[in-house]
């Protein structure tokens, strides 16, 4: 825990999201186990104010110090989460994403209303990916939208109450739009079940009947890719991991202080290696945070530093999940043990798209500079 501790201010929501963290921790192997959606975790991080915290986009700042505290603020309240469970922050994640895309690109209309829905306790989803046939399309009549298709790998599928949706128009151009569940839409689960993050109950979605009012649509065709905040928008998911990096962390020490073998020079070896990941990992986060939050940040410079450091925090996590994995031997892998489960979590969530491309344009853009210019 302490590894975390500087990232994190003196603010209510953070400490009360920390101290949700024991009681996640040991609810997240029933929810695990049965693959079911974690309905009371969610509850209580709404009622600890998670779910309507004020983001960094909605707030205006005078001066750097408030905006990094924003920025901060938001980081500290995702690694908790993933330190309490992986699965539950893939869902605040995705609804904190689909937030930010109405503070962005939504009108005053769509703002008031996601805000009043937020405090009204609506779950929201942010589910772009379309199957390889069938996706989500949208066609215009004078009744409104009529969405045709569906989405697949879809967070709280089933139990999000509200969503941000890509469709295809007739134009072949990419829409957001912003709907309203359980008004026809079908429910179905993944023809394979992901190996990880079972409790997010990912799932795909059918809107095919499915009609939605033209004030549904958010911002422009092509929005949802505009940068920086495509690609910027990353650093929340990599705080999410941090968490679980850390959990794995402190699973590791007491395991190997609860069998005695803390002082072996080559468990000590591991264990100062996985501190470092944290540590490395830590230090990224807030960075990226800060600048990917920041308005007035370059584009171009806020999606290559943030492409750095997704990698940087995935092959932080990838070579600590193999250290404690080594540390701990067989029971790492035996089901049941938080070591295991964390893994799977993890290793699922980390497998986000194109990290070859991301880091290559990364690389490229700070490649023409002397590295006395970087951030």
């Amino acid at each position: 825990m302490d590894i975390v501790a500087t990232l994190l201010q003196d603010d209510e929501t953070v400490d009360r999201v920390a101290s949700l963290v024991p009681w996640m921790q040991r609810c997240a192997a029933q929810g695990d186990d049965a693959a079911a959606f974690p309905s009371a975790e969610i509850a209580a991080l709404r009622d600890a104010g998670a779910l309507a915290m004020p983001l960094p986009v909605e707030q205006a700042f005078h001066g750097v110090d408030g905006h990094n505290a924003a920025a901060d603020r938001l980081a500290g309240v995702l690694v908790q989460i993933g330190l309490g469970n992986l699965a539950v922050g893939r869902i605040v994640e995705a609804h904190i994403n689909a937030r930010h895309l109405i503070a962005r690109y939504g009108s005053a209309m769509q703002k008031a209303a996601a805000a009043a829905d937020v405090r009204d306790g609506h779950l929201f989803g942010l589910w772009v990916t379309d199957p390889p046939e069938d996706g989500l399309r949208m066609t215009r009549s004078p009744k409104g939208i009529r969405l045709t298709g569906r989405k697949m790998f879809c967070s709280s599928a089933g139990h999000a109450t509200r969503a941000v949706v890509t469709a295809a128009t007739a134009r072949g151009t990419s829409q957001m739009l912003v709907v309203a569940l359980g008004a026809g839409e079908r429910v179905s689960p993944l023809p394979s079940p992901l190996q990880g993050m079972r409790a997010a109950v990912t799932g795909a979605v059918d809107f095919t009947g499915c009609l939605v009012r033209k004030e549904a649509c958010l911002g422009k065709p092509g929005d949802y890719l505009h940068e920086p905040d495509f690609s910027a928008g990353a650093w929340r998911g990599s705080a999410v991991a941090l968490g679980g990096l850390c959990s794995l962390l402190d699973l590791a020490r007491a395991h190997l202080q609860g069998s005695g073998r803390l002082g072996n020079p080559y468990q000590l070896h591991r264990l100062g290696s996985v501190m470092i990941a944290c540590e490395t990992s830590r230090l990224w986060v807030q960075r990226v945070a800060r600048m990917a939050e920041d308005p007035h940040a370059d584009p171009a410079r806020a999606v290559a530093y943030t492409g750095l450091g997704r990698i940087a925090v995935e092959a932080a996590c990838l070579d600590a999940m193999r250290l404690v994995q080594r540390a701990l031997g067989l029971a790492a892998f035996r089901h049941g043990h938080p070591v295991e489960r964390i893994c799977r979590d993890l290793g699922t969530y980390l497998r986000q798209p194109a990290p070859d491309e991301v880091l290559a344009e990364a690389a490229t853009h700070f490649a023409r500079q002397p590295i006395s210019a970087w951030p």
